[in-house]
């Protein structure tokens, strides 16, 4: 069952079970964080452009370390790509800022 939340550009943003399994594969840290990675949409600290037309939503997970949610927004509609956690500051910082 997909579950929606709206992105800082007011889009709703999906993430369907089947998209879910698929970002544990990659991330099994993730495990319990679905309700997490939603958040990282909602209320992200900042936005960051991807390197591919995805959107980055950022948020601190705990001091220095970040929960990053890559997405997607098309014609208000959303949905989420991957998600994972950095401890790689340098790395965000490099990207284009969007939001605030």
């Amino acid at each position: 069952m997909p579950e929606t939340v709206l992105s800082k550009n007011a889009i709703p943003v999906r993430l369907t079970d089947t998209q879910w399994a698929h970002v544990l594969e990659g991330h099994p840290e993730l495990t319990g964080m679905r309700s997490d990675v939603h958040d990282a949409v909602q209320s992200a600290e900042r936005v960051l452009q991807g390197g591919d037309g995805e959107l980055l939503a950022v948020k601190e997970w705990e001091p220095g370390k970040w929960l990053v949610v890559a997405y997607r927004e098309l014609n208000n509609d959303g949905f989420i790509i991957t998600a994972f956690l950095t401890s790689k500051e340098r790395s965000l910082q490099r990207r284009r800022q969007l939001w605030p």
